[in-house]
């Protein structure tokens, strides 16, 4: 690739001018780049994503992994009953097979009746998790800590829809990939901190949807949904977060929404900073 000429130094042009020549030559050399060099996605992060040195595969398509790593959230709401009802079907898409919620006891919308939850318990955390929703209006949510929740909700492009952190940000619908096909939550989260028994920093999250940065250090005010929805959900209002570690939560709301390649990295962050 040809160098951008230096600029004449015996010239009298202002410096102004000779600095905007140069600038303007070296954009045009780096736009004629090929298109190699150019930064290709982090393989760790989007639809597809391989899981990061140290993480935890939490479901990989299969039935074993399904009842060795996840169980029933037996909340107040709670209707189902063990073993886990949620069936192993096909990918229609890629092959292969993944989770669906089809619990029945959640007909009609019917959160916290038969939600799943992972037996191992986490604070701090990189989660990743791979979801398709069949139909429109498709509805389920993905929980951190078993508190908070990512919202899965097709259609909705409110705080309350797709991909929102749960009524606190707006919906990043721009990023959905649509029903019928794969779409993927990229989180680092960093759970609450306490003193003394007291709340001292609110939780942290950032999160990357499809490949897009979508939430960066948004702080969670509180758990939402009421007792049905999870950890502390009936305490105060959701206001009343506890020190307590809890499970990622996948919602069961009598929709077919379908999840694959989820897996996780416990992680132990100092500073309330989860950007990747």
């Amino acid at each position: 690739m040809a160098q951008p000429p230096l600029p004449d130094m015996n010239s009298r042009k202002p410096l102004a001018a000779v600095a905007a020549a140069a600038a303007a030559a070296l954009a045009v050399s780096i736009a004629a780049l090929p298109a190699a060099r150019a930064a290709s996605p982090s393989p760790h992060i989007g639809v597809g994503a391989k899981p990061e040195k140290g993480a935890q595969v939490l479901f990989n398509g299969s039935k074993e992994m399904l009842h060795s790593k996840w169980t029933y959230w037996k909340g107040p709401g709670f209707k189902s009953s063990l073993p886990v009802k949620w069936p192993i079907v096909d990918d229609p898409v890629d092959g292969g097979t993944v989770m669906m919620t089809d619990d029945r006891a959640g007909d009609g919308g019917k959160f916290g009746t038969s939600d799943l939850v992972t037996l191992q318990e986490f604070r701090d955390c990189r989660v990743h998790v791979e979801f398709r929703v069949a139909k429109p209006n498709g509805n389920s949510g993905v929980y951190l800590q078993n508190r908070y929740e990512i919202q899965v909700l097709d259609g909705d492009k409110t705080p309350h829809g797709m991909a929102a952190v749960i009524n606190e940000t707006p919906s990043p619908y721009h990023a959905y990939n649509g029903t019928g096909k794969w779409n993927a939550y990229d989180i680092t989260f960093r759970a609450a901190r306490f003193k003394d028994g007291k709340l001292v920093e609110k939780p942290l999250v950032s999160v990357y949807f499809n490949g897009q940065l979508v939430h960066t250090n948004v702080t969670i005010q509180q758990v939402w949904g009421g007792p049905n929805s999870g950890i502390d959900g009936g305490n105060d209002g959701g206001k009343g977060i506890t020190d307590t570690p809890g499970g990622l939560k996948l919602q069961n709301e009598g929709h077919d929404v379908r999840y694959r390649n989820i897996w996780i990295r416990e992680l132990n962050l100092k500073k309330p900073d989860t950007r990747f």
